[in-house]
């Protein structure tokens, strides 16, 4: 039997075809950009209302406040980040072939006076128990690929995508400056006429759950940062204000925090003070850690109205499923997956309180 072309379902099909095939190809085109436009888009909402109040002192100059934004953001946050990302690189060559020249050489010998510390005797048995066995310090390191120079290699040549990636979020940040206000009124269009106007919610919840998860990541920060430089001027580290200003510019980048600690306890190790290595060591692992486990969540989960079990799932998953992005990304879709369901409970409910309205026909 002939399909009549001329039928409204045979150009229904047809034009849902070439939608698809549209909207895929660009999705196609698009894809190796995503994750700087959706830095800049982030960048650009957080920042949006210091732009507003440079556009009111420039009336009429809309490209001037767009450029000055821009290079603000980026003289404040992405050149710091880029530079810790070097400077994190350059501390992993040297941690790499720190443990390396350790597992062949052990551990260095611990100081009496570790026995007098509370449970200090347990910890003198694991550690001469550790430092007895050098074959095995050299197989877990080699397991763990903390001596392997390939990987040191990968991580310099992600830093290098990475470095790309906000250089063209910067770009981004310029135009979304210009043209924000368009794009966001253009976006509610079509939210609205595809979602009703549920989608003012949903907009909503992903606007509040992107601030909460910055200001999140910023006290995060400051707080690591405030506490690992107490923990480095008790330690007697070299210029420990420095290196906590150092700790809080890379803890913005989530568990990414312990490295600087570590490595500074392995400094302090290799020199041949192995108690106070073991003091920041510890203070590291049982203090500043436990603050991106407990502040990030915490403040996260109190504006977005979220579980603090499901913002800590959030972004672990996000950042497993997308990566550096899906620390974002992750609480945002958990915020419009929780919203659609209150929405639905809210219909059930009014449902249940008015029945005779469901057997409307």
């Amino acid at each position: 039997m002939p399909i009549n072309i001329d039928s409204p379902v045979a150009r229904r099909i047809a034009a849902f075809a070439f939608l698809f095939s549209i909207f895929g190809l660009t999705f196609w085109v698009l894809s190796p950009f995503l994750a700087a436009l959706a830095w800049a888009g982030i960048l650009a909402y957080v920042t949006w209302p210091l732009h507003e109040r440079l556009c009111r002192r420039l009336p009429g100059r809309d490209n001037l406040a767009a450029l000055l934004m821009t290079l603000g953001v980026a003289a404040t946050l992405l050149l710091p980040m880029v530079w810790v990302l070097f400077t994190l690189v350059g501390d992993v060559a040297a941690a790499s072939a720190l443990l390396k020249q350790l597992s062949i050489q052990g551990l260095p010998p611990l100081p009496t006076g570790v026995r007098e510390w509370p449970g200090g005797e347990w910890i003198a048995t694991q550690y001469q128990r550790v430092q007895g066995d050098p074959a095995w310090i050299a197989a877990q390191l080699h397991a763990l690929g903390l001596t392997d120079t390939g990987n040191v290699k990968a991580l310099i040549g992600g830093v290098g995508r990475n470095v790309a990636k906000f250089g063209l979020a910067v770009f981004a940040l310029f135009f979304l400056y210009r043209h924000g206000d368009n794009v966001l009124a253009q976006f509610r269009g079509v939210a609205t006429r595809w979602l009703g106007e549920a989608a003012r919610g949903y907009i909503q919840a992903v606007g509040v759950t992107v601030r909460a998860v910055v200001f999140g990541i910023v006290l995060t920060a400051l707080a690591q940062g405030t506490l690992a430089g107490l923990g480095y001027w008790v330690a007697g580290v070299p210029t420990p204000v420095l290196w906590g200003v150092i700790t809080a510019l890379v803890s913005l980048i989530p568990f990414v925090g312990p490295v600087v600690w570590i490595g500074l306890s392995l400094s302090l190790l290799v020199q041949g003070a192995t108690q106070a290595a073991l003091g920041l060591f510890l203070w590291g692992a049982l203090v500043v850690s436990w603050a991106d486990n407990l502040i990030r969540p915490l403040v996260i989960s109190g504006p977005t109205r979220i579980p603090f079990l499901l913002v800590f799932l959030g972004v672990l998953g996000g950042l497993n499923a997308f990566g550096l992005i899906g620390l974002f990304l992750g609480p945002v879709l958990l915020a419009v997956s929780i919203a659609i369901w209150r929405e639905w409970l809210a219909h059930a409910r009014s449902a249940e309180a008015d029945p005779a309205s469901t057997n409307l026909i």
